[in-house]
């Protein structure tokens, strides 16, 4: 790698600078990992919602089969005229029937891919004229501020898609904890959860026939060529995906067929033959695993449902009382 020449940030704006610096640092350390929150531009999303739809991709299916046949009992725990905040905000099917069922006051879908966020937005507000669209256009791993309209209204996160599978177990505890934060401390936080399975139901689900799941893990090395001044050769790496008995995760990863030297934004970084780059980590969790990470980051199990081949589970959460908690 050539490590003296600098990142040439000056032209670029504050989102491509920091996906820059990050990917530097990625391609820099060894083993090679990048963050998958950079799967996500308009093509990554509109993928990922090819992904959904895949036979071998169960959590979606079962995730919406709960959100279903569980309506009335959410509906039950829903605060009335609550804002509705849904982190990592993506295509709309969810959230829909959150909006159908509940009395929500307003909704803050809050993302990262700014033009696919108002897209969506613009649709609900269609569809749904009585109720206050506002999107946040935010990486919602870091802290950041709600509309003013809605500080003072009841909160209800929601965060489906086993979306947290993908942080690490601190960095799971770090969002939960700025979740209750940005939430504020009468709220309620909705969230899917993987579970643990047969690996090969799980091998087939990030590993399908038709190659989609390959594509999406790809997209971030186009981005890369188009926003970085990147030369990856797409087909000099390959789509991988393992599962991880050990830390209960599928792994994916961009493995490189040959030996080579790619440039970025005028920095070269070597590959090795069979060298990896880890772009994502899909943690599964037993509810007895989740309801401990839960209490550890400040939020009480309130009501949690699966669905009936129990791959999949919908949690409410509410701010854990310390007053009147034992911990």
């Amino acid at each position: 790698m050539n490590v003296h020449a600098p990142l040439s940030l000056s032209l670029l704006n504050a989102e491509k600078a920091a996906f820059a610096v990050d990917v530097a640092e990625a391609l820099s350390q060894y083993p090679k990992k990048l963050s998958p929150k950079y799967f996500y531009d308009e093509a990554g999303s509109e993928l990922f919602e090819q992904i959904t739809k895949l036979p071998e991709y169960y959590p979606t299916r079962a995730e919406l089969g709960i959100l279903k046949s569980r309506s009335k009992d959410i509906n039950a725990i829903i605060p009335k005229n609550a804002a509705l905040v849904e982190f990592g905000a993506g295509a709309t099917t969810k959230v829909r029937l959150l909006l159908d069922e509940c009395e929500f006051g307003a909704y803050v879908p809050v993302d990262i891919s700014g033009d696919f966020l108002q897209a969506q937005a613009a649709e609900l507000r269609g569809d749904f004229p009585g109720l206050k669209v506002m999107p946040v256009n935010a990486d919602f791993t870091a802290p950041f501020d709600l509309p003013a309209d809605v500080r003072m209204m009841p909160k209800v996160g929601f965060f489906p898609g086993s979306t947290l599978g993908n942080f690490e177990p601190h960095e799971a505890r770090a969002f939960l904890r700025s979740a209750r934060v940005i939430l504020g401390k009468d709220a309620l936080l909705l969230i899917g959860i993987d579970l643990e399975k047969d690996e090969k139901l799980l091998y087939a689900a990030y590993n399908d026939a038709a190659g989609i799941t390959g594509q999406f893990n790809k997209n971030v090395l186009v981005r890369i060529n188009r926003e970085l001044d990147g030369d990856f050769d797409l087909e000099s790496f390959s789509h991988r995906a393992i599962y991880n008995k050990e830390r209960h995760r599928i792994e994916m990863h961009l493995i490189a067929n040959k030996a080579q030297t790619v440039n970025v934004l005028g920095r070269s970084y070597s590959f090795l033959t069979g060298e990896s780059i880890h772009t994502e980590s899909s943690y599964k969790y037993s509810l007895e695993r989740f309801s401990a990470l839960s209490l550890g980051s400040g939020w009480e199990p309130r009501a949690s449902w699966t669905d009936a081949e129990e791959q999949f589970s919908l949690h409410a959460l509410c701010v854990l009382d310390r007053k009147n908690s034992n911990s």
